[in-house]
């Protein structure tokens, strides 16, 4: 219980096929707050900063935050630096103590992404932590990271030789997903997911978890994928949620911030706890 490697709070959705919401923060408030809904679900966690967010919080005062708010706790909860394309914040990360980074070289020829992915990995071996590996971007810009040209994708034995070669813990393919808000539903290439598990067992990151449908989330999850990012669901749920306090409060003229964040937290909350409940990690903390 408490803090855990990344291996170890995926090995059993892995294995029994229900999924751990990954979920970026970006403050105090949502940190805190996603927390809490684990403890009150009984369910993992997987908390996850963007480079964004680290620099303009600094991993110093972030890590202080984490530390302190899961002193303590007795779900399995661990750290995760998402998107990360700059080699030195992966390092700045993994010396704090980020249990997990995934290193984002997908605008890399394959070649030099194995390469370079192949160091992270040792470095991150040195600290006792997990690497997330990619070799195609996920189409949509996140946080200043992405592009919104769809990635090339390669084939399964390219996938398959990255996998070897690497070592990485987890593995997040292209499969017609995207960061930001989908303007149509997505085709997804699921068999894809299913070809990869089948050849080299290892746990799928699900990227662009926002705004797919239940159907979606079960039958991918289904196919192995254990980590399921979620990221602009709680950008919007966030934003919402304040203006429609602030109007009420306009028209109302209270203005209390204390009785702003309590209603924010709380519909965070609630948000995430219903992810928990839809991937299965609800309850599965014991």
């Amino acid at each position: 219980m408490g803090v855990a490697p990344l291996t170890e709070i995926l090995s059993g959705p892995f294995a029994e096929r229900y999924a751990v919401p990954a979920i970026n923060v970006f403050d105090d408030l949502t940190m805190e707050a996603v927390l809490a809904a684990a403890v009150e679900q009984r369910s993992p966690l997987i908390v996850q900063t963007s480079v964004k967010t680290v620099k303009s919080i600094g991993s110093d005062v972030l890590y202080a935050m984490w530390t302190a708010m899961t002193a303590g706790i007795e779900v399995p909860v661990t750290l995760h630096l998402d998107h990360c394309p700059e080699r030195e914040v992966i390092t700045e990360c993994l010396r704090r103590g980020w249990n997990s980074v995934l290193f984002d070289a997908s605008k890399l020829p394959v070649e030099e992404n194995m390469r370079q992915t192949v160091e992270v990995v040792a470095e991150a071996r040195a600290y006792g932590a997990a690497v997330e590996g990619e070799i195609e971007s996920i189409t949509g810009v996140e946080d200043g990271v992405g592009s919104d040209t769809a990635a090339e994708q390669q084939t399964l034995e390219v996938a398959l030789e990255f996998l070897r070669t690497t070592g990485v813990d987890v593995f997040a393919p292209a499969i017609g997903n995207a960061h930001g808000s989908y303007k149509q539903a997505p085709v997804l290439d699921a068999q894809r997911v299913s070809d990869i598990v089948a050849a080299h067992p290892v746990p799928i990151a699900l990227h662009g978890g926002s705004g797919l449908s239940d159907e979606q989330f079960h039958d991918l999850i289904s196919r192995g994928c254990a980590k399921v990012n979620i990221s602009t669901a709680l950008k919007e749920k966030f934003m919402k949620s304040s203006l429609a306090f602030l109007e009420t409060a306009a028209e109302r003229q209270k203005w209390d911030p204390p009785s702003l964040f309590r209603s924010v937290r709380q519909d965070v909350i609630d948000m995430t706890g219903s992810l928990m409940t839809l991937f299965g990690s609800a309850g599965r903390a014991g």
